[in-house]
């Protein structure tokens, strides 16, 4: 008698992983983004689900949460706007009454960031408040909602390369690991965790942004020893909804890499 191995463990019939859970999510833009298979997953594994969006978008990421398992509100949070991260937790409050977990997906950079040497502080300086400094915000201001035993989780690119074409976003993503550091160590008396997925290269609407993305696409999946699918951003969504669970209790400040291998891997 022989056992099928190849069943996802996430559909097996049991206790699920986020049950009772609040999580906030933030970046859902469209079907294609990691923050909704994020959305999705949690809500599959019995979370309650907040999205965030602004501006423009808000209307987008409405017509988005509508494709979710189960209907899910969209609060505004422009990161850049201190008025937005004052009142979070108290917009927060009426749909939740409080938050166990909060993923950070949000990252932008004016198109001069992308040319290293000639990148004016004007763009890096609006790349590292939106794309970094961010992480440090969201926590300060979803904080109050928080009990030990939470999580905040937020997406990276493995900062420890210098990339072809991301120029001043990678430097960003350096701050936004060390600044993940920072807030482990600050928020891990209060029992709040702080980690990082590292992603390999998704098709997003954000990587469509930036000039000669599609070098990461020709290259990754030749370089990865399980393989890369840069249209399959489920494996990073698992890995997220892994860290805002129970199953990681004494894990933070930490970079989990889901790139198929790539980052152990030489030239």
């Amino acid at each position: 008698m022989t056992t099928d191995q190849t069943t996802d463990p996430t559909s097996q019939a049991g206790p699920s992983m986020l049950h009772g859970k609040r999580i906030l999510v933030t970046g859902v833009l469209t079907e294609s983004s990691i923050a909704f298979h994020v959305a999705r997953l949690a809500q599959e594994q019995g979370a309650q689900v907040v999205l965030t969006s602004f501006g423009r978008t808000m209307k987008i990421t409405q017509m988005i949460a509508k494709r979710l398992p189960q209907p899910a509100p969209v609060i505004e949070l422009d990161v850049a706007d201190q008025g937005h991260l004052d009142s979070l937790a108290e917009r927060l409050r009426e749909h939740v009454d409080g938050l166990d977990g909060v993923l950070h997906s949000i990252g932008f950079a004016p198109a001069g960031a992308f040319t290293f040497l000639e990148g004016s502080w004007e763009d890096v300086a609006t790349a590292m408040q939106v794309s970094a400094y961010s992480l440090k915000a969201l926590a300060v201001a979803t904080e109050p909602l928080m009990a030990p035993g939470s999580a905040i989780v937020g997406l990276t690119f493995d900062a420890k390369f210098a990339w072809p074409v991301y120029d001043w976003m990678g430097v960003t993503k350096a701050a936004f690991e060390a600044t993940n550091r920072y807030v482990a160590r600050d928020l891990g008396p209060k029992g709040i965790r702080a980690n990082l997925v590292a992603a390999g290269p998704i098709r997003t609407t954000a990587a469509k942004s930036i000039p000669g993305f599609e070098q990461f696409e020709e290259t990754w999946d030749q370089r990865a020893p399980l393989g890369w699918d840069v249209n399959d951003a489920v494996p990073a969504a698992k890995a997220c909804v892994a860290l805002l669970s129970d199953w990681f209790p004494a894990t933070t400040g930490e970079i989990v890499h889901v790139d198929g291998g790539v980052h152990a891997m030489g030239q």
